[in-house]
Parts: structure tokens; C-alpha cells; sequence
């Protein structure tokens, strides 16, 4: 598909969020067809280019950093200089979109929150997310995804006799989907009416949605609960591997199901349980993952080139996940990496890339 063909070409979209939702919110918006810039501060930018997951790096950046921020350019403002800061505000006047996880009253102290900057743009959509919430006794605590699965009642979840994470950012990654899923709604109202608007979200508010149907029912214990089978939907060891069974209609002597399982290996269990209608699929490692047959087929993979520095070297090739979805039955790739560090300039700089690099419009 061609970059002018996609859903949001001609949206331009400020990021200045750092390392994960509200970059990958940005990301998200970048593989729909925006044209996505990172405001970062000069010399260190973003957080997520030194914080490395898994101590992995490639091209004096992070691999998760690459992972978030594809398909982006990049400029660098001092936001405590004031003439940065006008610059900014410029870029923020010409702009579709903005994207920021600063604390509340971060931007407040720089005139960049919502009311200050809906004066420059009434037509701005203004994307704010925070830890857990602008409001409440934990609104200036600082975000983090371990601390909102915790403190949501999550990681009771999935442990039986005592609590476990999960070993993702789940609520970043949740976080950036809600995020992307208000800025889409706003830019639809905004093509339809000219006006703007502010979204906001939270870490807790991503993780209390995921578990809507769990609170759902403690909210409502008058309800009627159904009696517990006699088996339950898991995961189970066999001759091999493990084994995860999703429901256990049909199989006779379910409490038996631990010393059958044993009798032989997961490629077996899943041929003879699969016959009999039984929903399961084997526990995977990520390399068995990465070697199997579904992985491949869904194609969930791109490779991204950064320029070199030097001229005539060789550029970075890193192999990356895509976007998701596809549009009109077409997968979304891009082969543009994560940027370097003020790629397209300094804000303030004369002859870089300066207020006229910025164009707004779009829907």
C-alpha cells in the first residue's frame, strides 16, 4: 500500500512521550500512515535509548528502543530554554497530534498543557497518559507497569496460591492501544467538525479494563454463580512439554487428566484431543514459536535500514515485529528504523530543521 494511501496520511503527530505507552501509542499512529516526530531533549534524549531490555543493542541505541520507535523522525528541543520552547510552540500551532507521559503538571509548568495549547490550535488533539490517573493521591507517582499490575489486583490473577506478574509491559502495551484507539476517535470528529479534543488514560485505568469482567463480577456478588466443574481450563505437563487445554467437554475422567497427559507427548495430544473437538495447542517456547508454521504464516516480521553516519558504510538492518493489522486485506510495513537522535535537527537551529519541516493539516 502507498504511503499517501493509508488511513492517517497527512496527520503529522508530536511525540513527546519516552520509553514505552506513549511511544508505542505513537508507533501505532506512524504505522497507520501519520508522520510521527520524537521531541526529545538534546545530548540524552529519551529514556528508552539507555534503558536497554535485555541488555540488548544495536547502532548506539537499544533494541526495544528500535522495537517502539520505527517509522518516526526525530528533533531535539530544550524545553527550559525559552526560545526551544517557541519553536515548540510553533511546531504544536502547524500539528494534528500530540502525544505526552510527563507527570501531571509537567506541561502545566511549561505551557504546553491542553487549555494553554488549544489557544494555538483549536483543531490539536491532545493525547495525555500518565501512571494512574491526573487525579487521586497517586497522580504525581510516576508510571510503571510492575507497580500497575500490582497495585490493580492483576498479578492475583494468574497465581493460585500466591501472586505473579506477568512478564511483559502489559499495561504499557494496553496503555498505548487505548491511547491510539481516543486519538483515531478525536481525528474522526475532528475531520467532521474542526474541533479537537483531549484524551487521556492511565497505566491502572488500562490494567482495571483488562479485568472488566473479573470486576464486573465482584461488583455484582448478588448475582448467581454457576457450580465449578470438575477440571478446569489449563496448562499441563506432558511426556515432552506442556500442553494448554482451553476447555474440557468430552473428556472422560477429567480428574484423571494429569497421569493421561503424561502417557505421551504434546504433538500427540494435540492430533488426538484436536479430533475430539477439544480446543488445545502445545506451550511454547519463543524459539519453538519463532521455528513453528503458524508464526510464519502471519508473517509478523519486517526488517528496518537506518542510514549510517558515514557515508558509504553499511546501515543497520534489524529485524522487528510490524503492525498487526492490515488495511483493505494488506499487511503494514515500513522499512524506516527508529531515528537517531535529532535526525532532522534542533528546533532553535538555523537552516535545520525549523519550524518549516513541520506540516500540518491532514484529517
Amino acid at each position: 500500500m502507498l504511503a499517501a494511501e493509508l488511513p492517517l496520511a497527512g496527520v503529522l503527530v508530536l511525540d513527546f512521550s519516552q520509553f514505552l505507552a506513549g511511544p508505542v501509542a505513537a508507533l501505532r499512529l506512524a504505522d497507520l500512515g501519520a508522520r510521527v516526530i520524537k521531541v526529545e531533549r538534546p545530548g540524552t534524549g529519551e529514556i528508552g535509548r539507555t534503558l536497554a531490555f535485555a541488555g540488548r543493542w544495536a547502532d548506539e541505541d537499544t533494541v526495544s528502543f528500535h522495537a517502539m520507535n520505527r517509522n518516526k523522525e526525530a528533533v531535539v528541543a530544550d524545553l527550559k530554554d525559552p526560545g526551544d520552547l517557541e519553536q515548540v510552540r510553533r511546531l504544536v500551532a502547524g500539528a494534528d497530534v500530540l502525544i505526552h507521559n510527563f507527570r501531571p503538571g509537567v506541561m502545566e509548568r511549561l505551557g504546553l498543557d491542553y487549555e494553554a495549547v488549544r489557544e494555538l490550535n483549536p483543531g490539536l488533539v491532545y493525547a495525555a497518559a500518565s501512571g494512574y490517573g491526573a487525579e487521586g493521591p497517586w497522580a504525581g507517582r510516576p508510571g510503571q507497569d510492575l507497580l500497575a499490575q500490582s497495585v490493580s489486583g492483576l498479578a492475583w490473577v494468574s497465581g493460585a496460591d500466591r501472586p505473579v506478574t506477568v512478564g511483559l509491559s502489559l499495561a504499557d502495551h494496553l496503555l498505548s492501544c487505548h491511547l491510539a484507539e481516543g486519538v483515531t476517535a478525536l481525528l474522526v470528529r475532528k475531520a467532521r467538525t474542526g474541533q479537537g479534543g483531549l484524551i487521556e488514560s492511565s497505566l491502572l485505568e488500562a490494567m482495571l479494563d483488562l479485568q472488566s469482567e473479573r470486576l464486573t463480577a465482584h461488583l455484582n456478588p448478588q448475582t448467581p454463580q454457576p457450580p465449578h466443574p470438575a477440571a478446569v481450563a489449563g496448562i499441563y505437563r506432558t511426556a515432552d512439554g506442556y500442553l494448554a487445554i482451553a476447555g474440557l467437554d468430552g473428556l472422560e475422567g477429567p480428574e484423571d487428566l494429569v497421569d493421561q497427559l503424561r502417557t505421551a507427548g504434546t504433538a500427540y495430544w494435540v492430533e488426538v484431543l484436536g479430533r475430539r473437538g477439544i480446543e488445545c495447542a502445545p506451550l511454547r517456547t519463543l524459539g519453538e514459536l519463532l521455528a513453528s508454521p503458524e508464526f510464519a504464516a502471519v508473517g509478523m516480521t519486517q526488517v528496518v535500514e537506518r542510514p549510517p553516519v558515514v557515508a558509504g558504510e553499511a546501515p543497520l538492518r534489524l529485524m522487528t515485529t510490524r503492525s498487526p493489522i492490515r488495511i483493505d486485506g494488506e499487511v503494514l510495513r515500513s522499512q524506516r528504523a527508529a531515528p537517531r537522535l535529532g535526525a532532522q535537527g534542533h528546533v532553535g537551529a538555523e537552516g535545520e530543521f525549523g519550524v518549516e519541516g513541520a506540516g500540518g493539516g491532514g484529517a
